[in-house]
């Protein structure tokens, strides 16, 4: 609420008279809510990003050929992710790793639904073309 109220004392969110104040407000209040979700979703994406790179997910109860195998996939797919385009890669993990649907990925990301379903569909593409140009086929 403390940011919507900044962004009207500074005329960022303008009441032009177009509907009613009531109705105004409430669309200041939506908007504003939006960005800071998708803001701080994107700061998760981005502090995962860089945090993940040097953790390991595997147990070290587990046979040491199954670990390696498992932790050399886990990096082969990091770096894949990595080598996606921004958008790409945003929408994947939207998606996979926090759970939403394409229109909630397609609010967050603030783009159309449309264009996420695009970005979703090649970030798929091309993750199955880096897997079968490295050799590791994890899924069809």
């Amino acid at each position: 609420m403390q940011t919507v109220y900044l962004k009207i004392l500074e005329g960022k969110a303008c009441f032009r008279g177009e509907a009613s104040l009531k109705t105004w407000l409430f669309a200041v209040i939506r908007k504003t809510a939006i960005g800071e979700h998708r803001k701080s979703i994107l700061r998760r994406l981005r502090w995962s990003d860089s945090s993940e790179a040097t953790t390991t997910l595997v147990s070290p109860l587990e046979q040491p050929g199954v670990a390696f195998e498992k932790s050399e996939t886990q990096a082969l797919f990091q770096s894949a992710m990595k080598s996606l385009p921004r958008r790409q890669r945003e929408a994947l993990h939207l998606v996979f790793y926090q759970d939403l649907s394409l229109s909630e990925a397609a609010e967050v990301m603030g783009i159309s639904i449309g264009s996420a379903r695009q970005h979703y569909d090649r970030g798929k593409k091309r993750l199955r073309e880096f897997f079968r140009t490295n050799g590791k086929c994890i899924w069809n």
